[in-house]
């Protein structure tokens, strides 16, 4: 079969790898159906990937091909959503919701097995607690957004979860992707008054105006945060969704927030300690966020998605074959696509 692999920063292949087989009794292989390039994709595609020859891509819908012989949830044949961490459902922390810190857990395209999901098929281990069945066919219009509750669509939410944004709350998006998008889609589903994205990129902001975004600031740095807080009275918003994971970001989120507010932090983090010696700790501002229990939210999220009050898969502008995944490698790097759907 095909997958995508990648050696080193800017080297990347689609290539010939044995065929996904079961290598444990609660295995299942899917043939996938509908893949995607994330946007914290780029970060190995500049830095270099965590192994050489590393198996890319965490987010996927398929069609379950085999199931071992202790899986008794998930059959053959049923179209389902891969989330990007595997988890078996039962323990402690996946009772708790938190499936991405599952005792037997793990992540995909994250090195290693079981490898990744920007190819013709997968391994996925722990079957009955990581996928989740859909009642549509595989070329359903709805598609686009249910692949989104893979990875997006959650983080967004977990975003919103965790900077406790509530009805009536003055909320900013910090980053313009895919995630912050989906952020804008949580935040207006949760009750938010007043939602700023903070972006510049034309299309982008416009689509997060149509998801619900109330004010749009361009600007960076400290000319950012003087225009949030312009917007907000001078007091700073109570949830700030941080969904780029990089220092700026950071500290753009620190310097938004109002006392008593929140921060959810769901981008990948590439910066160093954060300090929280002075305005989190004086005034009473939580920090919080990591990867996103996606697994647990669809339950949640999927009855609006299939009734169409969300539609999170707008923020896919384009659709691709596994060929031309290393081209657009290069076009999500360089913020010419927004977020790339891949059928193989």
């Amino acid at each position: 079969m095909r997958a995508t692999v990648m050696y080193k920063a800017h080297d990347v292949r689609v290539e010939s790898v044995p065929d996904a087989a079961i290598k444990a009794p609660t295995d299942a292989v899917i043939r996938i159906t509908r893949g995607c390039i994330c946007g914290s994709d780029p970060w190995p595609y500049n830095d270099g990937p965590k192994e050489n020859g590393q198996r890319m891509g965490h987010e996927a819908i398929g069609i379950v091909a085999e199931v071992g012989s202790d899986v008794h949830k998930i059959r053959r044949g049923q179209l389902v959503v891969m989330p990007f961490a595997y988890s078996d459902g039962s323990c402690m922390f996946c009772e708790e919701g938190l499936n991405t810190s599952c005792v037997h857990g793990g992540f995909f395209g994250n090195g290693g097995e079981p490898g990744g999901a920007q190819e013709e098929a997968l391994r996925i281990p722990q079957a009955d607690g990581t996928l989740y069945p859909l009642q549509v066919g595989e070329d359903d219009a709805l598609t686009p957004s249910l692949l989104t509750l893979s990875d997006v669509m959650g983080t967004g939410h977990h975003a919103a979860v965790t900077a406790r944004v509530a009805p009536g709350h003055r909320v900013a998006v910090v980053g313009d992707g895919a995630v912050g998008l989906c952020g804008v889609i949580a935040a207006k589903r949760l009750g938010a008054e007043q939602i700023i994205m903070m972006g510049r990129h034309p299309g982008r902001t416009a689509l997060a105006t149509e998801f619900g975004a109330t004010d749009i600031v361009s600007e960076r740095g400290k000319d950012a945060i003087e225009r949030a807080r312009e917007l907000t009275q001078g007091f700073g918003v109570h949830s700030v969704l941080e969904c780029v994971g990089s220092a700026q970001a950071m500290d753009t989120a620190l310097g938004i927030v109002r006392p008593g507010g929140a921060i959810g932090r769901v981008g990948v983090p590439h910066y160093g300690p954060i300090d929280l010696s002075t305005a989190p700790f004086y005034h009473n501002v939580i920090v919080a966020g990591d990867p996103a229990p996606v697994r647990a939210y669809i339950a949640e999220l999927l009855p609006d998605v299939m009734e169409g009050r969300i539609e999170p898969g707008r923020v896919f502008d384009r659709t691709i074959s596994l060929d031309e995944i290393p081209a657009c490698y290069r076009l999500m790097n360089e913020r010419e696509a927004l977020k790339v759907m891949v059928r193989p």
